[in-house]
């Protein structure tokens, strides 16, 4: 199979794609995901097959507006679910809510009685959503495991002659994938944090569980990201904390068997020796979280054995940033 990549204007021909039954990347402000029809389980099946993904991992079903999602949710969630969509769709924020019955197969709610819900700020995806008539699965559109895709070369790098095509409408915006808020427990609980913060989502609604719900052996997480290992570059992630260790542990890594890189904000870099490949995550935690996985991807292309990132505290907007680092690197941080 060739993998054709469309334009953003070429909705038309993406929506054809996804009614023959095949796959399609699309993009949104977070990453690109990878999109079927989510009505049809022969065909969300093949997303798995296509990424390696596990198969008790729900995926993220992508609707145009509230009237979509309702066609599917259990409708006495509507008035809490609406204030928030009101608030943020849309926009980076997953909903899990119970479906109705039948409403939705097993190879997309991973065999839960839930699903996850987004509304994508893209106005291709948008659009491609509207002239395809019906929601799309959209998990990131990669290798499982890997760092997930902020440009369509990403995509393509791992997926080629796998899906029939990519919606390409340049590099994403936030980089990190959407907040995760689960209304089918008694409390509000966030199982994935994003760029929408406890803080922000507490002006909507009057109440908020922010622990994060650690996944047990055999149990079948609610939302992406929850279980099994993400985010991962082939060499080995560092988390430097304290942005005066990066001095010492470049001299320490350079001494390792293999290549180093650093991935870091330009205040930083401007100090790490020449010869150590370098990845500017811009200058505050917004650009990092922007440019965490295509830094990610580039130094592993580069070849390094070890990447030493940049840490940032994990709150607020930081704490998504932190949580995908962690991921990636298997929560190994620099020790002084």
């Amino acid at each position: 199979m060739e993998t054709e990549i469309l334009k953003s204007t070429q909705i038309q021909e993406a929506a054809d794609y996804l009614a023959d039954g095949q796959l399609v990347a699309f993009p949104t402000e977070t990453v690109y995901g990878l999109g079927a029809d989510a009505t049809r389980p022969d065909v969300v099946k093949e997303v798995y097959a296509a990424k390696g993904r596990p198969s008790d991992n729900p995926l993220i079903v992508h609707v145009f507006g509230p009237e979509m999602v309702w066609e599917y949710a259990d409708n006495s969630y509507k008035p809490l679910a609406e204030k928030l969509m009101k608030a943020f769709w849309p926009g980076p924020l997953t909903i899990i809510m119970p479906i109705q019955p039948g409403k939705l197969s097993k190879a997309v709610t991973g065999g839960l009685t839930t699903a996850a819900f987004r509304m994508p700020n893209n106005q291709a995806t948008l659009d491609l959503i509207k002239t395809f008539g019906k929601p799309i699965v959209g998990p990131s559109a990669n290798t499982s495991g890997k760092p997930s895709p902020t440009l369509a070369k990403h995509v393509y790098h791992d997926l080629h002659g796998k899906i029939a095509a990519i919606l390409d409408d340049g590099p994403t915006k936030l980089g990190v994938e959407s907040t995760v808020i689960d209304l089918s427990v008694d409390v509000p609980t966030i199982l994935r944090p994003g760029m929408i913060t406890v803080d922000d989502l507490l002006k909507v609604i009057d109440n908020v569980n922010s622990d994060h719900h650690k996944v047990k052996a055999g149990e079948v997480p609610k939302a992406p990201g929850m279980k099994y290992k993400h985010y991962a570059p082939s060499a080995q992630v560092v988390i430097v904390d304290d942005k005066k260790d990066f001095a010492k542990a470049i001299s320490e890594f350079r001494q390792k068997d293999g290549s180093l890189g650093v991935m870091a904000v330009d205040d930083v870099l401007k100090d790490v020796p020449s010869d150590v490949l370098t990845y500017s995550l811009g200058e505050d935690i917004f650009s990092a979280s922007r440019d965490l996985f295509a830094g990610l991807r580039q130094l592993d292309l580069d070849g390094v054995k070890f990447i030493l990132a940049q840490g940032f505290p994990n709150a607020d907007h930081g704490e998504a940033y932190s949580n995908r680092l962690d991921k990636s690197a298997g929560n190994t941080h620099y020790k002084n």
